[in-house]
This record gives C-alpha cells, sequence and structure tokens, in this order.
C-alpha cells in the first residue's frame, strides 16, 4: 500500500509526504525484452482494454507516452460502485484492481502491442497479488477484455510468453473475468505522475518505466503525454 495516500490524503499533503523518510526497499523489477504477440486483433476505430498492473499512476503513465493511445484513466475494476474510491480499494477487500482504461487507435497501435508493452513495460506479470513495494489484491495482474477478441488475444500471448520461458517464473495475470465496469478514480489521481514529477514513489518506481518505454519501444514512444485533461478537450 502506497503510504503517502493509504487513507486517502488530500493531494496538498504531498509536498510534506514527500520531505518524510520513504520506502525504496522493493522498486519496480526492470522491464524485459520479449517477443510480440503471434496473435493480434487488427479492428478498424477506437477500441479500449482495461489493464491492472500495480498502482495505477505508473501503468497509465506508460500508456499516455504511447503513440496511439487517445486516453489513459486511472480507475477500479471488478467490485461494485458502492465502494469504489480509494480509501476503500486500499483495504484490499472490495474485489476491484487499481486499473487503467487505456483507449487507443488500432491504425496507430494494435492491441497486440498494447499487451506487449503490459508485459514488459508497465508492471511484472509473475508478481501475484503485488507490485513492487505496494501488496494486496487491488495491486494484482489482471487484463479486463472488452471483447471475446481481446480475452483471446491476451490468453494466446501469456501461453506464448510461458512456452517460451520469457520470465524465470511463470505469468500470473488472470483474463477471465467477464467484462467488468470500471470506474474512474478520484480527480487526484489522474495524471499524476505528469503533475508530480519529482515525488518519490513515481521517481523510484514509475519514472523508469517511461524510460523502459522510451528505450525498449522508440517507435511507439512520445515525449509529451497525452493527459486526460487533454484527452478531454480532444473529445476523448
Amino acid at each position: 500500500m502506497r503510504p503517502s495516500l493509504a487513507l486517502g490524503l488530500p493531494l496538498l499533503l504531498l509536498p510534506v509526504l514527500a520531505a518524510l523518510p520513504f520506502i525504496t526497499a522493493h522498486s519496480q523489477t526492470a522491464a524485459v525484452r520479449i517477443d510480440p504477440p503471434a496473435l493480434d486483433n487488427p479492428s478498424e476505430g477506437l477500441e479500449t482494454v482495461v489493464l491492472a498492473g500495480g498502482c495505477f499512476w505508473g501503468v497509465q503513465a506508460v500508456y499516455q507516452h504511447t503513440k496511439g493511445v487517445v486516453n489513459a484513466v486511472s480507475g477500479y475494476a471488478g467490485g461494485s460502485a458502492d465502494d469504489a474510491n480509494y480509501k476503500s480499494v486500499s483495504f484490499g477487500r472490495t474485489g476491484h484492481a487499481e486499473a487503467v482504461r487505456v483507449t487507443f487507435d488500432p491504425r496507430a497501435v494494435s492491441y497486440g502491442k498494447i499487451l506487449h508493452i503490459f508485459f514488459s513495460v508497465a508492471h511484472d506479470p509473475t508478481q501475484l497479488n503485488r507490485q513492487g513495494p505496494d501488496y494486496g489484491t487491488q495491486y494484482r495482474s489482471e487484463i479486463f477484455p472488452q471483447s471475446d477478441a481481446q480475452r483471446r488475444v491476451a490468453k494466446a500471448y501469456i501461453a506464448q510468453l510461458d512456452t517460451a520461458r520469457a520470465f524465470a517464473k511463470p505469468i500470473v495475470t488472470k483474463t477471465d473475468t467477464d467484462k467488468a465496469r470500471f470506474y474512474p478514480a478520484e480527480e487526484y489521481h489522474q495524471d499524476f505522475a505528469v503533475k508530480n514529477p519529482t515525488y518519490p514513489y513515481i521517481v523510484i518506481n514509475d519514472r523508469p518505466k517511461v524510460e523502459e518505454l522510451k528505450a525498449l519501444f522508440p517507435d511507439f514512444y512520445r515525449e509529451t503525454p497525452m493527459t486526460v485533461a487533454t484527452a478531454k478537450a480532444a473529445g476523448h
């Protein structure tokens, strides 16, 4: 659990909290070079997938810097609307996962490439109910497919990576959940990495992910992030 916002503290307190001692023992695992999925899902028009890979700050930041993504919104998936809020979800008993709803243009970046980035850069898919310094089912690795085609591609890709032993340990990413409702997180969570680039958690755990995106996927990296505010202004 991120100590800074464990009780839903307002963004106003972040400068004070940033000056306090911070847990650094479990920084994000380095990205890995893996093959892209052999099976993809060509489509026309904008497409959306919901991805859970630990703290949504970092996952959102990665996709905000991915070319072809028109919006990436932090939120909660896998639970009900009644307790889809940060304070409740942080206790790990609501069934939600911190997730990011990624809307992308398949003409610029395919669903397969979105998954390629998810498994190699955005998080470590071998960590069960945790990610880096964060522990609990709310930080689990899960793909919430928005169509049967998305589910088939995701399951095939996981099987492909496991067969190739792309990781030292088996992948624990879930893909079987029925299409789950997505609930956007509170406003202070949106664009968090962009708004707070020097915040210790971002520097330690999330900035490296963006740098790894740039290094491993230079053709899909964009320097200026597509923030939620920018996407909204563009009608997405």
